[in-house]
């Protein structure tokens, strides 16, 4: 059997998709208060562990239970166009997972804690009997959860060494359930696919049009109650800045709307930028509160 080389295995760990989840992390470590100046191995094993690891396997495995549904929507992929043989998305799936849980003992145990709970979610989403993502709300939420709060949370839990201040838990879980609009973005461009295999994302449950507002529902109403939130721990520039950040995604969702299968990645890369960048804010605006 021939050997996938290293772009090709790289390929399919997706390390466009590692960010999310790194950069949670970086927020939840602004949030608690934590020094970057020293304690740099808690930096990066943890965001190694978030981004290339947990989020890499998350990918992995997606991609090794989807072959048949990326044969029609993405046939170029490393599994569908033979680049990756036999089974060898399995093997670098369960070879990842491992690998995760032992970077993730160096972070004590909130973040063993944390990257076991995010290895379940993936081989949860993925793979049967579970295979959340054959059920756009579940499957959304599950990546969500892992993408977004989880990195965030397990930062500053790593820090505080202990479950971190009911603020973070809040700020970090408003807006894992505004990832999950983000999440339903990935879906307009495999809808066909999607039809034609029985996973049952939210544009094939409710229709391109009524999925494209779920999205942008779902990923503005948590930033409105952040802002709302910031405004009530007095931090009315954070708050500003976060609703300036939110003005200017309305003003593009109106194009995403206008054609949501052509738009969808666009806002993805446009609007989702804006969202990240609120989160770092919030970031920001906690870290003096919790110092207090």
């Amino acid at each position: 059997m021939n050997r996938p080389d290293f772009a090709t295995i790289l390929e399919y760990m997706k390390p466009i998709t590692w960010f999310a989840p790194m950069w949670a992390f970086g927020c939840g470590l602004i949030s608690s208060g934590f020094s970057f100046g020293s304690n740099w191995q808690i930096v990066v094993a943890g965001v190694l562990l978030a981004g290339p690891m947990v989020c890499g396997t998350s990918q992995a495995v997606n991609d090794w239970y989807d072959r048949h549904v990326d044969a029609i929507n993405e046939p170029n992929r490393p599994i569908p166009s033979g680049r990756l043989p036999g089974n060898w998305g399995f093997y670098i799936s369960v070879t990842w997972t491992i690998l995760s849980l032992i970077l993730a003992t160096t972070l004590g145990f909130w973040g063993f804690a944390a990257a076991t709970l995010g290895l379940i979610l993936a081989w949860m989403y993925s793979a049967p009997p579970f295979r959340l993502k054959q059920n756009g709300w579940w499957g959304n939420l599950a990546c969500g959860l892992a993408y977004e709060g989880l990195p965030w949370i397990t930062a500053a839990a790593i820090i505080a060494a202990a479950l971190p201040d009911w603020r973070i838990l809040t700020v970090a879980l408003l807006y894992s359930l505004g990832a999950h609009g983000i999440m339903t973005l990935n879906d307009f461009k495999s809808v066909e696919g999607d039809i034609k295999m029985g996973v049952r994302s939210l544009p094939v449950q409710l229709g391109v049009r009524k999925a494209a507002w779920l999205a942008c529902v779902v990923m503005a109403l948590p930033q409105v109650i952040v802002i709302g939130l910031l405004f009530s721990w007095d931090r009315p520039w954070h708050a500003g800045i976060v609703s300036a950040l939110l003005i200017v995604q309305f003003v593009l969702m109106r194009r995403f709307l206008g054609n949501p299968r052509e738009q969808a990645i666009w806002y993805n890369a446009t609007g989702t930028t804006l969202y990240v960048l609120g989160m770092l804010v919030t970031a920001f605006a906690l870290r003096p509160l919790l110092q207090g």
